[in-house]
């Protein structure tokens, strides 16, 4: 099993100077209230894309890292496509129109050229199949193999969305050989086959429901550092005063801008954070009141809020999410989460 990976990388960006509609610059003391309150990600830089580069002969790669507990892979970008699975943990994916989250069995789909990070928020493996697109409109298929008998609406392949991952796909990402280009070439049979995998797996993932676990995310930088340090660690309850303090600004302009940017208060905004999380523990298998203690709540609280928000009970809510997992597990069916959790979780398109 491959060590953790827990090297410190560089920051990809720096904060921009104050333009106008954004927040004031925070002073460094702010900051630092911010990286504590976040518990923070440990950076880490991509992990050698350089090693697995699909090609013509080989359009499909795959790799796979260890990673430790709140480890993030700094903002980058390759000229390929990606499936990123975590096969253990849950796994954040943040791109520039919001962040996805996908527990075990889910994957995130990532188009070329969009910059993006990924995050683990427990120690897990985190598995990455690149795949050469040579036509993105065709969605996610072999240069062989144009057409593979289901249909392909090239918007979807155009942006970051979270899928179901069946059971069979399951194995076939497991079964893909993980070698890097500084290992020993493969041999004819080894190609062959993977050749093979990789047409199945790209048949199942068109074949894939999406799932809406994500919430969207400003462009103002300095609300978006809030906004990270409340995905990357939703068991905080601090009130939206506490977060202005560290963002240098009024809790009514941290507002307005909550307002004009994601069109919600930061209360309904941090909600909708919650039930993203809850329902990637849910679909881990988690009982509701674990769900409720992991996420900082206590159970008649966390019941009120989900009601509140959602207009359901957390058993009826969460039960439904982890019942389709389980029905999943056992029959091998892809199937679509009901039409109520999609609305109830802010899409990232």
């Amino acid at each position: 099993m491959p060590k953790p990976v827990s090297t410190p990388g560089t920051p990809a960006h720096t904060l921009a100077d104050t333009s106008a509609g954004t927040l004031p610059s925070a002073c460094p003391a702010a900051a630092l209230r911010s990286a504590r309150k976040a518990r923070p990600m440990e950076p880490v830089e991509a992990l050698h894309p350089h090693l697995f580069v699909p090609t013509p002969q080989r359009p499909v790669r795959a790799k796979q890292h260890r990673l430790s507990a709140r480890t993030r892979v700094i903002p980058h970008s390759h000229s390929w496509a990606q499936i990123a699975i975590s096969l253990d943990g849950v796994l954040h994916l943040s791109a520039p129109q919001g962040t996805l989250i996908a527990p075990p069995s889910k994957a995130v789909w990532i188009p070329p050229g969009l910059v993006h990070a990924v995050a683990m928020v427990e120690e897990a493996d985190l598995v990455s199949i690149y795949v050469l697109q040579d036509d993105p409109a065709q969605g996610p298929v072999l240069p062989d193999h144009p057409y593979c008998g289901v249909a392909c609406n090239p918007q979807d392949w155009a942006r970051c969305r979270v899928l179901e991952v069946s059971p069979l796909m399951r194995e076939l990402i497991t079964a893909l050989p993980k070698q890097s280009d500084d290992q020993p070439a493969p041999d004819a049979a080894t190609l062959q086959r993977e050749h093979h995998l990789s047409a199945l797996l790209l048949e199942e993932l068109r074949r894939a429901s999406e799932v809406h676990l994500g919430v969207n995310m400003p462009q103002d930088k300095r609300l978006r550092m809030l906004c990270e340090a409340v995905v990357a660690d939703p068991t905080q309850h601090e009130s939206l005063a506490d977060w202005a303090a560290d963002t240098g600004a009024s809790p009514r302009t941290v507002a307005r801008l909550f307002q004009q940017q994601l069109g919600c208060s930061f209360t309904a905004w941090r909600q909708q954070v919650v039930l993203a999380h809850g329902l990637s523990l849910a679909a881990r298998g988690l009982p509701i009141q674990q769900i409720a203690a992991e996420l900082g709540y206590s159970p008649s609280a966390f019941s009120a809020m989900v009601h509140r928000t959602v207009g359901m009970p957390p058993a009826r809510f969460f039960g439904q999410q982890a019942g389709a997992a389980a029905h999943r597990a056992g029959t091998g069916a892809v199937s679509r989460p009901p039409m109520d959790h999609q609305r109830a979780i802010v899409s990232s398109r």
